[in-house]
């Protein structure tokens, strides 16, 4: 995949979180909700990273070591879905 790419569509995915929340600015969120958001945003982004490095990777130590890196960082986005 080029970098490129994948750089706009992560582009792309940010203006949608955007777009959605300022759609919804005349609700309040909690601070609960706000910290509950921008950690799944961290997560979703840390996700992004770690996907990309694996596929750039060589080193088979290393896949492995991102690969468990990547299934934590989705039981971490799973936890947090079933929470909203």
């Amino acid at each position: 995949m080029a970098k490129g790419w994948e750089s706009k569509s992560v582009e792309s995915q940010v203006q949608d979180s955007e777009t959605k929340d300022s759609g919804q600015r005349g609700v309040q969120l909690t601070a609960a909700q706000v910290d509950t958001r921008r950690r799944r945003e961290v997560l979703f982004l840390s996700r992004t990273r770690v996907q990309r490095d694996l596929q750039a990777s060589q080193d088979q130590r290393y896949r492995d070591l991102l690969t468990r890196a990547l299934s934590d960082l989705e039981a971490q986005l799973s936890a947090l879905d079933e929470k909203i």
